[in-house]
């Protein structure tokens, strides 16, 4: 096929930040947000009150956090001894985000929210994790925070902490790390003392506390994982024992003034490889500093019963489990679109049967291995944001939907895939970034690009909020076998009923491909004759379905061999097998969307293009990528031990 001067303009990227097309796609075509309007907690939005959000968060992110973005990782947070001083530009940033009501977007109206649903929330708030991730982290940590104590905490609690952070008075934080004890929370020392007025004094060291000390807010809540002593007066051992309690670093008179400075100090901030701009800290609760009412002591109150500490600081930790997948997914998005930019407007090199020296060089796009590496992240970052926002619309439906039993399955299937939304973007959106320095070539590698930022920034998230290994042992060790096995069997039914409709009517339309090697032209997929009912779908669907067989028989021979060492020693490896199956079943969701969308009358040659991506990019990952977890499935069926019986003298 002969290319023409229209094949090979460069094409403009309306925003190098994410794609609004791409957001309503997943929104409104394949998710139906507008459908949630009939329930009684979003009767009051519309498809226009919805698009307005979004409309206002791009230009938000756009005009005042994306400029920022660069200058939080030059001029990273700084600490004198005595107090943290930020760049002026986040304060300003932050002040349009708290005073356009962001806050409390998915909150009540009563607290002074919008109540948008959470699919639509997250789409919104794609676009700040997108445009500076360090300056949202400020907001989204206190969302966390309040939405914990909204699940958890006293009426007086809420009105005195949840409502000045809904306004964007108060920022919140989670503090559940030690220095000698990480992600292992049951050797955790804090320990809290009660008080006769029902308050405790909190003494301990946390770390890695992000937003613990910054001079954006009027004061920072924490909310701290501490153990109550026993009545031999040393703390219980194990998770039973641990509390949580909220801890201001400015205690709160009754009129909601602000009083004492509470005993809580920054001893010093983590300095990161990336994720600058935020600032992350160790901090002392109780080392004397300051005395509150004349005494040592951090003064704090407890969330929730003594000892279900956990339970409650789970709700935050799975919602910023979610958080951390946007957040990588939408790095990884970023990063893709600046490729995909540079790659149209960077002219080099000739296509291998036009090697005139004397001809034109070609942009960079127009080379085959290029546009492998910019389908794979177009396929990794396009599949990780559809599977947020369907994590998203399961909290929606667990919240909303007038069926008891759909609200109890949405919870199951919430529950099996939050391991997978944190950590499958984490690897793969991390990948994506990867590439994107790749397509740069020679200048990705330099600060001059914004794309090793990106790499920087995200590599954090396959250890926030709980690394690989961690989210490997919560899916194998204790999801797929969580009430006799029902969440993997509900997820099983939901791929299943895609796979139906996947090959209903196959057969194929006549105009299935024709490669080279078979004796035939390249057929070009934008002629169109592609539907999700042909052949080459109901042959995808077909392989979706069997790797989901293979999973569940999978499941059985680990269990099967009856020592828990073997069955998760190698979970990290079963958590990407798994997350792989999954965004396949994803993108032969998306395929079903966007070839439904093809058969629409009148459409825009923009938008038939949009959906002849989607297309091409669900092929990709479902020959390129679903075969990959064969493999997997076969070392996990050995029950291999390398790692078991591999001892440390031999390294």
């Amino acid at each position: 096929m002969t290319q023409t001067a229209a094949d090979t303009a460069p094409i403009a990227v309306p925003s190098k930040i994410l794609s609004r097309r791409d957001l309503d796609f997943l929104v409104h075509e394949w998710l139906d947000a507008s459908a949630l309007t009939e329930r009684e907690r979003y009767a009051e939005h519309s498809r226009q009150t919805f698009d307005a959000a979004m409309d206002t968060c791009e230009k938000i992110a756009t005009d005042h956090f994306y400029p920022i973005n660069r200058l939080l990782d030059l001029e990273e947070p700084s600490f004198d001894g005595e107090h943290v001083q930020t760049p002026a530009e986040l304060k300003h940033a932050l002040e349009v985000f708290n005073e356009a009501g962001l806050m409390a977007a998915g909150q009540d109206f009563e607290l002074g929210g919008m109540q948008l649903p959470c699919v639509v929330e997250k789409a919104c708030f794609a676009w700040f994790k997108a445009a500076s991730v360090a300056a949202s982290a400020y907001p989204f940590l206190t969302i966390g925070n309040a939405n914990l104590l909204l699940a958890h905490g006293t009426p007086e609690q809420i009105d005195r902490w949840v409502r000045p952070m809904m306004e964007g008075r108060f920022y919140g934080t989670m503090c559940l790390s030690e220095p000698q004890a990480g992600s292992s929370l049951s050797d955790i020392r804090t320990r809290a003392e009660p008080q006769p007025d029902g308050s405790y004094r909190l003494f301990g060291n946390k770390m890695w506390i992000s937003g613990g000390e910054q001079d954006l807010s009027e004061n920072i809540v924490h909310l701290v994982l501490a153990k109550i002593p026993g009545p031999d007066g040393k703390p219980v051992p194990g998770v039973k024992g641990i509390s949580l309690f909220v801890v201001p670093k400015v205690l709160v008179a009754d009129d909601g003034s602000l009083g004492e400075r509470n005993d809580v100090v920054l001893a010093g901030l983590n300095h990161k490889m990336g994720y600058r701009g935020t600032t992350n800290t160790l901090l002392n609760f109780g080392e004397g500093k300051f005395r509150p009412g004349g005494q040592a002591g951090a003064i704090g109150w407890l969330v929730g019963e003594p000892g279900r500490g956990l339970t409650c600081m789970f709700h935050m930790m799975n919602e910023a489990r979610i958080g951390v997948g946007l957040g990588a997914t939408v790095l990884g998005y970023t990063g893709y679109l600046h490729a995909l930019d540079y790659a149209r407007n960077r002219p080099q090199g000739r296509p291998p049967q036009g090697k005139d020296p004397s001809s034109p060089q070609v942009p960079i796009v127009e080379h085959a291995d290029v546009r492998r590496m910019l389908l794979a992240q177009k396929a990794w970052v396009e599949g990780a944001l559809a599977l947020n926002l369907f994590c998203a619309r399961l909290i929606d439906d667990e919240r909303t939907h007038p069926d008891a039993g759909e609200r109890a399955r949405a919870h199951r299937l919430l529950e099996l895939l939050t391991p997978i939304c944190k950590s499958w973007p984490s690897q793969w959106c991390l990948e994506a970034n990867s590439l994107a320095i790749q397509v740069h070539g020679g200048y990705g590698y330099t600060r001059d690009y914004n794309v090793e930022q990106y790499y920087r920034d995200n590599r954090l998230n396959p250890i926030h909020e709980g690394t690989h290994g961690i989210q490997g042992l919560d899916l194998l060790g204790r999801k797929v076998r969580l009430d006799e096995g029902r969440l993997l069997a509900d997820f099983v039914a939901r791929v299943r009923e895609t796979v139906t409709r996947a090959t209903q009517g196959a057969g194929g339309d006549g105009g299935e491909r024709r490669s080279a090697a078979d004796g035939g032209e390249r057929r070009d997929p934008a002629d169109g004759g592609d539907r999700a009912a042909g052949a080459e779908w109901h042959a995808f669907g077909q392989a979706v379905a069997a790797t989901g067989e293979r999973i569940t028989d999978t499941v059985r021979k680990l269990y099967g061999a009856n020592d828990l060492d073997v069955t998760l020693a190698n979970a990290s490896v079963f958590l990407e097998a798994f997350g792989h199956w999954v965004v396949s079943w994803i993108w032969l969701e998306q395929a079903l969307a966007a070839q439904a969308a093809l058969g629409r009358a009148g459409l825009a040659e923009t938008d038939r293009d949009f959906y002849l991506g989607k297309l091409q990019a669900a092929r990709w990952f479902l020959r390129w990528e679903l075969p990959r977890v064969a493999p997997m499935l076969d070392l996990l069926d050995s029950l291999d031990t390398s790692t078991l019986e591999m001892r440390d003298a031999w390294f």
